[in-house]
């Protein structure tokens, strides 16, 4: 006994559903597929580090990003590194979509998620040169290990002159005169 169905039972029943549980259906099906990407990415040992390897795109290749680290940062110590990959963790935490349910899941969870993927992001950027924060440091550390920081500390004399730039700047945001403030 043989059954010949008129039409395409799936499709008829797509085709009665209400389009909002129709998305809603999709929206979870893609889900579960990037679920499924990023867990047999993680199976093959490729994991996260394999998605990271944008940074070796063809702009970084031609010299439109920082590829190949500096003399300076491979002799810098790791602690200058992971400072600058600490910052750019919450530049890039902030900078990442807010509504982001589908992709890292709901409540604490999916907050925890995109944390590590800032904190990924962030930590490849400083290995391969960052912003420059970490350089910059370590430069300055350097310098005042050689004894070549000039005026590190301030005297009496810098501290009178920035006090009345203070004051000089007050009076042009404030609007006060010296004759308003001689009346007063």
């Amino acid at each position: 006994m043989a059954i010949s169905p008129p039409s395409d039972l799936v499709l008829d029943v797509v085709r009665a559903a209400d389009p909002t549980e129709v998305q809603a259906a999709q929206a979870k099906l893609k889900a579960t597929r990037a679920a499924y990407a990023a867990s047999s990415l993680a199976e093959v040992g490729a994991g996260f580090g394999a998605a990271m390897d944008i940074l070796s795109t063809p702009a970084s290749k031609a010299g439109l990003g920082n590829a190949e680290p500096s003399k300076q940062m491979a002799e810098m110590p790791d602690e200058y590194r992971q400072f600058e990959a600490s910052i750019l963790q919450n530049f890039i935490g902030s900078m990442l979509p807010k509504d982001t349910e589908e992709v890292y899941g709901k409540g604490s969870a999916g907050e925890f998620w995109k944390s590590m993927m800032a904190e990924q992001i962030a930590d490849s950027m400083s290995k391969t040169g960052g912003v420059g924060i970490a350089e910059q440091m370590y430069s300055q550390a350097l310098a005042r290990s050689e004894g070549r920081v000039v005026n590190a500390t301030t005297d009496e004399s810098d501290r009178d002159r920035a006090m009345r730039m203070i004051t000089d700047f007050e009076r042009q945001v404030l609007g006060l005169s010296a004759a308003k403030e001689s009346e007063a």
